[in-house]
């Protein structure tokens, strides 16, 4: 029989909601260490789709 506990052992991870004031905080702590923010032109992929060749049976 197990009986559920609420101590955990492991540490939750924190809640991954952020609102709009936590963002720009964030984004002019960014800015100000230095960090520079490109605009991507929409559609662009900085993902390398890989080679999809499909082997069907021992041909």
């Amino acid at each position: 029989m197990r009986i559920k506990t609420s101590h955990s052992s492991t540490p939750k991870a924190p809640a991954a909601t952020t609102n709009s004031e936590a963002l720009d905080a964030q984004i002019a702590a960014f800015l100000k260490q230095g960090g520079e923010i490109q605009e991507i032109a929409k559609g662009v992929s900085a993902q390398v789709a890989p080679s999809r060749h499909i082997r069907i049976g021992n041909k």
